[in-house]
């Protein structure tokens, strides 16, 4: 991954205190595992910022390289990596994503 797109990820989750890289948008997800996690975040009512990775080839390559993780969707709360649909839903389940997110 060159410079500029770590550049781009990092200032995208710098400057947003919820982000999910996903495919297609909150309003259009692309694939099942992207509409679960926003289903997620809608149900907690959280304000997040959507990244749509199959409109950006380096984007989407980038950010599996960026957290070492092979799958999209990608949540971030913080500016820290939280995990893909599976953690996100077991989080949920447990109560553990909510105090994540009001915290």
């Amino acid at each position: 991954m060159d410079a500029a797109v770590k550049e781009r990820i990092q200032n995208t989750v710098n400057e947003n205190r919820v982000v999910l890289f996903m495919k297609g948008s909150r309003l259009f997800p692309q694939c099942g595992f992207s509409a679960q996690v926003v289903g997620i975040l809608k149900q907690l009512n959280v304000e997040f910022k959507d990244v749509n990775v199959l409109s950006d080839a380096e984007i989407r390559q980038g950010i599996k390289e960026f957290t070492n993780w092979p799958t999209i969707p990608q949540l971030y709360v913080g500016g820290k990596f939280v995990g893909g649909c599976d953690i996100i839903s077991e989080l949920y389940e447990s109560g553990e994503l909510q105090t994540l997110i009001s915290s």
